[in-house]
């Protein structure tokens, strides 16, 4: 959630800081703020509440300069947004650090500081770390040891990045539970909570393990696991490029990444399928064996990839004939699950690095799954490391915080996925063909984009909207409203829309509009039925269809593209992308940054 880095180098980093800083805006951040050992060895900083560009301003009027600094972007936790809880957090004026996670004990470690002479500046718990660090400093003069015996007292998850003045330019790093990466380059190295941030410096890095530490200095870098025994982790190339995280003539991020499925889901599909047949161990042979030994499946994910997961269920048990469970990753976690022996288990991520989800896939590992399947868009991230197979989605980097082409690259993995279980059990499946026609699809779908503009000023002013659909439109559904209340504020909900005479039908009126997914399937008619129970009662009916009609109904109607009706959710997914799009743009609400969301939930 928070962004963290930490250069040191042979040249000034506080501009390469500024810089990674903004690229790391994506994520979601209240504050920000840098640290740096000066030419005369002096620890300095600058922190600032709001945007990079405010604590860039703040650098224009009182300059800092040196060859070793850290940078953070806050996500609030503990404390308001507040130049004093803003990051970096200090201690006696010679250490300071940058801290990814909570501290769950820290009231506790709080206090006893406290009687040790600790003055606190700050209503966070990444101070205590500081402190903490500071006081076992007093105890010995070897850093390593100093921190693992701060380690040692903290409960929690946590990313660290230390500066200390006494330490000749060196910086250390910490990866417990939150993702860190190493960047090398000749003469420069540095720390980051995301590669994206290093892309414009390197295409080199190495991805901490949980428990490791690190020290880098501009020319050099040990690694030590929790144990504080030297290790060697493996360098990986990145093809990526910092042009990746351009917006280009796009408007929003949000707007480009739109655009872009069409493209990326061609990716998507071209893993694993030739013109008219799988590709040969389409998933690999790890996946090949989990999904033929699989008997059941269960699907754990949060968010938007959860209701990826719902979509799925409808197609495994459809089409593969094979039993799934979908559940709330942070749910899931905290109760006491009863697993058959021959259940695969399938976590879905866009990041890897989503905190509930990797706790469930540790809890996976204890109990009697046959194994576990890691769906991300990360290939690098603790969730690929950590399960027994992966298949990636290749929707290249995201960076608004609302997911859109991560989403439908789920979807197509989750969709192929199921086609290729059915494959492996015999049994009769929609044509691979009609898969491969998707990206045009979403090209003609893109092009309604001016109709789902003139439908946007009609929620604009609005309140509440209610989302309704059946089948896999439901889950659709549920990730329209989602978009909608993400990007533009307004409250959303979905339901079934069976379960509309079950409550929902008592909040319509002539002020609420309630929005149909209606898809030529078999329960179409049902449906239908639905949208004459709601203008009965006067309510606001706007129907998205790919139903080609004839529509005799005094009602907004969107008509979509027809496609094959295991096809649907794509169909639905793109206009529902497009309309809190350009709701939240009319809104004036950020879209590519909402408030108080990030774009990787790296704590509970």
């Amino acid at each position: 959630m928070c962004g963290i880095l930490g250069f040191t180098a042979k040249r000034d980093v506080v501009p390469l800081l500024l810089e990674s800083l903004r690229r790391l805006e994506y994520r979601g951040y209240d504050s920000a703020g840098i640290a740096v050992i000066n030419a005369k060895s002096h620890l300095e900083r600058q922190r600032t509440v709001g945007k990079v560009s405010a604590l860039a301003e703040a650098l224009a009027k009182q300059p800092l300069s040196g060859h070793a600094g850290i940078g953070h972007t806050r996500w609030a936790t503990h404390g308001i947004p507040h130049q004093d809880n803003a990051h970096p957090h200090m201690s006696n004026d010679s250490l300071a650090l940058v801290h990814n996670g909570i501290i769950e004990n820290y009231e506790i470690l709080r206090e006893a500081l406290i009687s040790q002479g600790y003055q606190f500046t700050s209503e966070t718990d990444s101070e205590v770390v500081a402190h903490l660090l500071h006081h076992h400093l007093t105890q010995t003069t070897d850093f390593l040891s100093a921190l693992q015996l701060t380690l040692k007292a903290l409960h929690g998850a946590y990313a660290l990045a230390i500066l200390d003045k006494n330490q000749n330019g060196q910086l250390w790093a910490v990866r417990k539970g939150s993702p860190l990466v190493i960047g090398l380059a000749k003469t420069e190295n540095f720390i980051s909570s995301d590669q994206l941030a290093l892309l414009a410096l390197t295409q080199q890095f190495i991805y901490l393990e949980e428990g490791d530490i690190a020290c880098i200095s501009a020319t050099d870098y040990r690694i030590y696991d929790s144990a504080g025994t030297p290790v060697t982790r493996p360098i990986h190339h990145s093809l990526a490029t910092s042009e990746l995280t351009e917006r280009g003539a796009y408007r929003h991020f949000m707007l480009k990444e739109i655009h872009e499925q069409a493209s990326v889901l061609q990716n998507s599909l071209a893993s694993v399928l030739e013109p008219n047949q799988f590709r040969p161990l389409p998933f690999g042979l790890a996946v090949e064996r989990l999904l033929t030994a699989a008997k059941r499946i269960a699907i754990i994910a949060c968010g938007t990839s959860y209701h990826a997961g719902l979509v799925a269920k409808y197609w495994l048990e459809s089409i593969a004939k094979i039993p799934c469970q979908v559940e709330i990753a942070s749910e899931y976690r905290y109760r006491d699950p009863v697993v058959d022996h021959d259940t695969l288990f399938i976590s879905l991520s866009q990041s890897g690095e989503t905190a509930d989800t990797l706790a469930c896939l540790r809890l996976a590992k204890t109990l009697a799954y046959l194994g576990s399947l890691a769906i991300c868009n990360v290939a690098e991230s603790s969730l690929v490391r950590e399960s027994d197979a992966a298949i990636l989605t290749y929707a290249g980097p995201e960076i608004g915080v609302a997911s859109t082409k991560a989403f439908l690259t789920q979807l197509s993995t989750l969709l192929t996925l199921s086609l290729y279980k059915a494959k492996l059990q015999q049994l009769p499946s929609p044509s691979v063909i009609d898969v491969l026609h998707l990206p045009r699809l979403i090209e003609q779908l893109l092009t309604l984009d001016s109709a789902i503009q003139k439908l946007a000023k009609k929620l604009v002013h609005k309140h509440s909207v209610l989302y309704l659909g059946r089948n896999t439109e439901y889950p659709i559904a549920l990730e329209g409203a989602l978009k909608l209340k993400e990007l533009s504020y307004i409250h959303a909900e979905a339901y079934p829309a069976g379960e509309l005479k079950h409550g929902p039908l008592a909040l319509v009126d002539e002020h609420m509009p309630v929005i149909f997914l209606a898809a030529d399937n078999a329960l179409f008619d049902k449906v239908k039925s639905n949208i004459q129970e709601v203008k009965a009662r006067g309510g606001e009916v706007i129907i998205l269809t790919n139903h080609q009609g004839p529509w005799n109904m005094d009602a907004e109607i969107i008509l979509l593209p027809a496609a094959k009706a295991f096809l649907s959710p794509f169909v639905f997914t793109i206009p529902l992308q497009l309309l809190a799009y350009h709701v939240a743009v009319l809104k004036g609400t950020d879209v590519d940054q909402p408030r108080n969301l990030a774009k990787s939930v790296t704590v509970e």
